[in-house]
């Protein structure tokens, strides 16, 4: 019966949840314009007559058509298969630093809020320290070290995303640690990794889905300025940043080059803002239906 219950208010938490956004036309708009894109980005490489690779001497530079909707580039290569192949490249990466950074910014700020004491002022020291280096320049340093990859560049983004987790997830744990369900947890002989995995976690981690729904767009910006100075993604690969960085030769003459790579950058970080806002408010307690 008990199950059945809690079954039930998940349920409805998601209905009600589902409802409030229903409301926000801004959210709605955001989302699907999205979820457009992102069909977009698998299906038109498939479906496209060009490889994204594919060099044409034939076809050097030249402006939007119909045989090329986005132009060429400098090598030939079709802009508007480029730009939706490394669509992939940039939400999947961005996405994967993000879940990573949450991953460990859950864990972590979730010790810190529940135990408190020497370990909570251990670790806020810590990312005092890290915190006081500007997350661009921190990204910037952790990628150089690093050296090129993909897999290089997740950790890049991620590292400068974590202390802003752990603080988040810190200061709502703080909060549901005093709830009384988890005093009778504690009295039927819960242990304290069962306490905090399935009471203090699910209870807390609201503000986290809204941070990184609103981190994948950051990260986007992020990797994009990686690929452009030359440390995230590397050419021939067709990330939108590394589009940017391989085109910005040709802005006076070609300025198409670029208008489409960064048009698409836009969209994303557009649409994941405005959903990330609905979201939030969504997701606010004070909200009465």
């Amino acid at each position: 019966m008990m199950a059945k219950d809690n079954t039930y208010k998940k349920e409805n938490a998601f209905l009600v949840l589902a409802k409030r956004m229903s409301r926000n036309k801004n959210a709605m708009f955001g989302l699907t314009l999205f979820v457009i894109l992102v069909l977009a980005i698998i299906i038109v490489p498939i479906v496209s007559p060009y490889q994204y690779d594919k060099m044409d001497v034939m076809a050097i530079k030249q402006g939007p058509s119909s045989a090329h909707l986005f132009g060429t580039d400098d090598l030939g290569r079709d802009i508007f298969t480029r730009v939706f192949y490394g669509g992939r490249y940039s939400l999947s990466i961005s996405i994967a630093a993000v879940l990573f950074s949450t991953a460990i910014g859950t864990v972590v700020g979730a010790i810190a809020g529940y135990f408190g004491g020497a370990a909570d002022t251990v670790i806020m020291r810590l990312l005092d320290v890290i915190q006081a280096i500007p997350s661009m320049l921190l990204t910037i340093i952790i990628s150089a070290a690093l050296g090129v990859g993909i897999d290089k560049t997740i950790i890049a983004i991620a590292v400068g995303t974590i202390p802003g987790n752990v603080r988040l997830l810190r200061g709502t744990v703080m909060q549901t640690r005093e709830n009384q369900y988890l005093e009778a947890a504690e009295a039927i002989g819960c242990s304290t990794a069962r306490r905090i995995m399935k009471y203090v976690i699910p209870n807390s981690w609201s503000p986290l889905i809204v941070s990184a729904t609103m981190g994948v767009a950051k990260a986007i910006l992020e990797l994009a300025a990686l690929s452009y100075i030359g440390l995230g993604v590397q050419p021939p690969t067709p990330e939108w940043g590394a589009m940017l960085a391989g085109a910005r030769g040709f802005l006076r003459d070609y300025p198409y080059m670029l208008i489409f790579p960064g048009l698409f950058i836009a969209i994303s970080v557009l649409c994941l803002n405005m959903f990330g806002d609905g979201l939030r408010d969504a997701l606010d307690p004070k909200l009465k239906d």
